[in-house]
């Protein structure tokens, strides 16, 4: 074991619930079937993070990412008390990215303005189409007017910056519907897209079901297309989905691909948090609401082992297109270089990264045989 230093600390928290479930979704949540039991929901949070708060040693706190679920479902008041309570419980950096997911359809003028009187300062939008028949296809509740509204709203009110979800290649999608919708999310102005492929999961409908997609040509002339109108619009790509203005990234997710450590509070929710004595324990929430709801927080927790770690790390690392300091390797693990040492080699033999005496950076030649690239590292 080498040196070991403690990367920065996110809190996520989830609320599970939704008003429908969507056709592709495979996150934990939960369809709508009586009153959501906010104020119970919001003490089990806490009493959750409480739990967790022992296995952090007193480290500060980055960013807040609230997610789902629909989050937006969740008054103004909820979420005021919600962040209230963390506060009490730890230290906050200052002007810590605080974001909030919302649905359009969930969301009006004076929940939004609550939002930011309770501290969000972060707004991300599940539009995922603009196009009626693209939403309607795809389950989602809310209407093209009201993508379009929740958009123009958030954008008007000037409260934080804001990020849009769009999706591409969707069922029967043709290269001009595609770019059609990215020029409209476009012109919304928002300063962070996250636009990416609709990908078929199993357990979910789609899953089940699955739909007519475009073939192969169609959705590599939607990205090259794409990617050419993203960066004319003044956005950089920093990570394979991600787009943003200039100091616009998403703090909470470079967080996540950085190998940082994070609390995961709520059902379902994923942790990593690095221990002093340079092990890293894995935390894994009670996914049912109602089993949360008695109590049972945490379904699993345990350490990661050295195997595991250099798969682990380069996972999430090699989605961003930022160079690697490779000092970090060791000092994020504990894991001497010299380990992954043949992996390294066979990654650059194929062209897959570059390798400086500072640095490794991920090619495209990497970025389009992703998996490939990890698989060395198994």
């Amino acid at each position: 074991m080498h040196n070991f230093n403690l990367p920065p600390l996110s809190l996520y928290l989830h609320i599970p619930w939704c008003v429908q479930k969507c056709f592709y979704c495979d996150f934990n949540s939960h369809e709508l079937k009586e009153a959501i039991p906010y104020k119970k929901y919001l003490q089990h949070l806490l009493a959750d993070l409480d739990n967790d708060i022992r296995l952090i040693s007193g480290r500060t706190v980055n960013t807040i990412f609230i997610g789902g679920g629909t989050p937006s479902l969740f008054s103004a008041k909820a979420i005021q008390s919600l962040i209230s309570g963390i506060s009490k419980r730890l230290t906050l950096i200052p002007n810590a990215e605080i974001t909030i997911e919302v649905n359009p359809g969930t969301i009006d003028t004076d929940k939004l303005v609550g939002y930011k009187e309770a501290g969000i300062n972060r707004i991300s939008i599940g539009l995922q189409s603009l196009k009626q028949e693209n939403l309607s296809c795809l389950g989602r509740i809310h209407s093209a007017k009201d993508a379009h509204t929740a958009a123009q709203l958030v954008a008007s009110l000037g409260i934080c910056s804001f990020n849009i979800d769009l999706m591409h290649s969707l069922p029967y999608q043709s290269l001009s519907g595609a770019l059609d919708d990215l020029s409209k999310v476009i012109a919304l102005e928002p300063q962070h897209l996250s636009w990416y492929e609709l990908t078929i999961e199993p357990n979910t409908f789609f899953g089940s079901r699955p739909p007519v997609l475009p073939d192969d040509d169609t959705i590599w002339d939607i990205y090259q297309h794409g990617i050419r109108m993203i960066n004319a619009a003044g956005y950089r790509q920093y990570e394979i989905s991600s787009y943003a203005k200039e100091g616009f990234q998403c703090s909470h997710n470079l967080n996540y691909w950085r190998f940082g450590d994070y609390i995961g509070i709520g059902c379902g929710a994923y942790g990593k948090l690095s221990q002093p004595n340079g092990t890293i324990l894995r935390t894994v929430k009670t996914n049912h609401p109602r089993g949360y709801i008695q109590g049972n927080y945490v379904a699993k927790l345990y350490q990661v082992s050295l195997n595991d770690l250099p798969f682990e790390y380069f996972l999430n690392r090699f989605r961003l297109l930022e160079v690697m300091p490779r000092l970090e390797f060791t000092e994020f693990t504990g894991i001497d270089e010299k380990v992954i040492r043949p992996a390294l080699n066979q990654a650059l033999l194929l062209g897959y990264i570059t390798e400086n005496d500072t640095h490794w950076q991920i090619t495209n030649k990497g970025k389009w045989f992703l998996n490939s690239l990890l698989e060395l590292f198994l």
